[in-house]
């Protein structure tokens, strides 16, 4: 028969060990909870989006936009998580967050199923939209951690890489599928094999995504601090048929410039009885700049006469352009301050980036 003392001290024991188990999963999981908030607007009409399920991949975390396209996710523990946003007729979005305290997205812009940039500006608008800008100065909860420099070791009595830039730069990226946008990823491209290395941060092993698949990407270029365009040649054409690679848009506008990087290998000159010359393989890059008509390519010429000719009715305007500001027309900073100054002169015109960066 058990006594009053005895039932007292199970009891006891029994509040004991609820606590104590109660703790420890407070102490696997973390106490601190998190939020996570955002709105979705529409690029095209700038209507707030509601009905969009909003998810954490592999988790039970989920909501839906409403009352202005606004949605909140609480609750959230400290982890790195994939944020998707699915809702019907819209491209998907895809997004790497850390969470350590609350997480504010601000407004996060979707575009239609389809859309099609009715300009002939190089980019489609979904690229240059206010994610671009916001992921990069507004939303300091995507993934971070150090940038990875260095390149893998290459193949002996071979020099160089052939990355377009061996950094690791934050990346969005607008691939063809329903223009799904990814963005919070750590990506340099690979100029030969034409496809894009990405990780989520040093840690993390690298993955690949093959460049037919990708429409747009900007990065940032952790160095400089400025954004780098590029658009792929697949939707460009040279004498009416498709390229294959990537173009850095410089420029974008009414005729837009565009810069293309092609890698090589330069056989060893090493004379072994003079012991002179360059003893290994190197991989050399050479840049090559181009304007944009109706999406077709054409090389900017190289005399001053040629190029002033291709600004149609505006050569006059250009001509004492360059000779009042004494633009050198062999640099490629003097062709972005010129193409700059055409692109300036149509209505609706918005520079892309700050300043050029010279490979």
């Amino acid at each position: 028969m058990i006594t009053s003392k005895l039932r007292l001290s199970l009891t006891t024991l029994f509040f004991v060990l609820l606590f104590t188990q109660h703790f420890y999963l407070l102490a696997q999981s973390g106490d601190e909870r998190y939020s996570i908030k955002g709105q979705l607007k529409d690029g095209l009409t700038e209507g707030r989006i509601n009905g969009a399920v909003i998810t954490l991949k592999e988790t039970a975390f989920a909501t839906s936009s409403k009352n202005g396209g606004n949605f909140l996710l609480e609750n959230v523990y400290t982890n790195r998580f994939i944020l998707n946003i699915n809702v019907p007729g819209y491209q998907s979005y895809q997004s790497v967050l850390n969470v350590r305290d609350n997480v504010d997205l601000g407004m996060i812009t979707l575009f239609p199923i389809g859309y099609e940039n009715p300009d002939e500006n190089a980019l489609q608008k979904t690229i240059r939209a206010t994610n671009i800008s916001e992921l990069f100065t507004k939303r300091p909860n995507f993934i971070g951690g150090n940038q990875v420099f260095g390149i893998p070791p290459e193949p002996k009595r071979l020099e160089g890489n052939f990355y377009l830039d061996p950094k690791w730069n934050k990346a969005s990226i607008l691939l063809y599928r329903d223009f799904e946008v990814l963005e919070g990823y750590y990506a340099r491209y690979n100029i030969s094999t034409n496809t894009f290395e990405l990780r989520m941060d040093a840690e993390d092993g690298v993955t690949t995504l093959p460049g037919l698949r990708v429409q747009n990407i900007v990065w940032v270029d952790e160095d400089a601090n400025v954004p780098r365009y590029f658009v792929n040649g697949m939707d460009l054409k040279d004498s009416g048929i498709p390229i294959s690679g990537f173009f850095e848009v410089l420029v974008d506008g009414e005729m837009p410039l565009v810069r293309r990087t092609i890698a090589s290998i330069r056989a060893s000159n090493y004379n072994e009885a003079l012991m002179v010359g360059e003893r290994n393989d190197q991989i050399k890059k050479r840049n090559t700049y181009y304007y944009l008509k109706d999406k077709n390519i054409h090389k900017v010429p190289s005399k001053r006469k040629k190029i002033v000719s291709i600004f149609e009715g505006k050569e006059d305007e250009m001509e004492k352009f360059i000779k009042e500001n004494s633009i050198n027309l062999k640099t490629p900073s003097g062709l972005f301050v010129l193409f700059t100054q055409y692109n300036s002169m149509f209505e609706g015109y918005e520079p892309l980036i700050p300043k050029l960066l010279d490979e």
